[in-house]
């Protein structure tokens, strides 16, 4: 940062900060942690058995210490390749029409609650509603820092349980929907991208316009002819624009599949055999006849179905975060 030509680059420049602030986080963090605890070791040691307010205060204060080492862990194995980087978020609903529809809806208001309460920023690049309710898909840039280390972690298929809000009969309904998370990469990693092997179509924007969808003959879709990996993005003001950000995530996906085929590669070298979970079912939300969310991956359980679904996904997330690293 001391260099005279350190902000000529301010893409890269910003990047460095940004790697700068998460490193000064975790030290100060740990340094904090230890300070308090070296203050609570040294009251324990001037405590008698009869002190039993200072005791009790001691346990509580114990436990909120302990809260706290967890999510200095967690920063920790946040230390993947891409795990600091925005990410490309999309749901899509599956079989079942108007009930999955509003499950995904329920599960995209869940991430912008996540996304709300560590300060990140999203940007709606495409959205497809349901026919009566709800929305059939939907594709979001979540933006801050170490956003794809967490979300990265909810890539699958989510089901839900319920007595149906769109069934006169009140019977009970099963509904899936599927996540995708991406990391976005920038612009010095190269990926080779044939103009041969794209088919690009422009088409009328969907949806109510206003600040969240345009409503002019603007919007992209880019088809990858090689993989069928298919991008659309409607959000911006011009063709132009929307291009460019439907190519920057085509790249995105492409480079992660580049990168778990080289993964692949090396286990079966190895002769090792792992379940990569692309496409299964990861968690269960529960909501009748009893309410429990259990994340099959860690059996990781919450009774709190309503805490969960306004955004409080830390449980889960830090959960998984452990198990990966085990």
């Amino acid at each position: 940062m001391a260099k005279p030509n350190f902000w000529d680059d301010k893409k890269h420049s910003e990047q460095i900060i940004n790697q700068l602030n998460s490193e000064k986080k975790v030290l100060g963090d740990v340094k904090n942690l230890l300070d308090e605890t070296n203050d609570y070791l040294e009251m324990s040691k001037t405590l008698t058995p009869d002190d039993l307010e200072s005791i009790n205060w001691l346990e509580q204060e114990n436990q909120t210490l302990t809260k706290k080492i967890d999510e200095v862990e967690t920063l920790v194995l946040l230390n993947g390749d891409y795990d600091k980087n925005d990410a490309v978020l999309e749901i899509h609903s599956g079989a079942g029409g108007t009930e999955a529809c509003d499950w995904a809806n329920m599960l995209y208001r869940m991430y912008l609650r996540y996304a709300e309460k560590k300060n990140y920023k999203i940007e709606i690049i495409d959205q497809q509603p349901g026919l009566e309710a709800g929305i059939k898909s939907i594709t979001l840039i979540i933006k801050g820092l170490n956003a794809y280390g967490y979300l990265k972690n909810e890539k699958g298929i989510h089901r839900l349980v319920r007595i149906s809000p769109f069934d006169s009969g009140a019977r009970r309904h099963t509904s899936f929907a599927s996540v995708s998370v991406t990391p976005v990469i920038d612009d010095s990693i190269k990926v080779d991208i044939n103009e041969k092997d794209l088919k690009i179509d422009v088409f009328h924007s969907s949806g109510a316009g206003g600040q969240s969808v345009n409503t002019t003959d603007s919007a992209v879709r880019i088809t990858h002819l090689p993989t069928g990996i298919v991008v659309t993005c409607q959000n911006e003001r011009s063709q132009v624009q929307n291009k460019a950000k439907a190519m920057q995530i085509l790249k995105s996906k492409l480079y992660e599949i580049e990168e778990e085929n080289k993964k692949q590669e090396l286990m079966q070298l190895k002769g090792e055999q792992k379940d990569i979970n692309f496409g299964s079912q990861i968690r269960s939300y529960v909501l009748h006849p009893y309410s429990l969310i259990k994340d099959h991956r860690t059996n990781c359980e919450e009774t709190n179905v309503n805490k969960v679904l306004d955004g409080d996904l830390d449980k889960f997330i830090n959960a998984n975060l452990r198990r990966n690293a085990r």
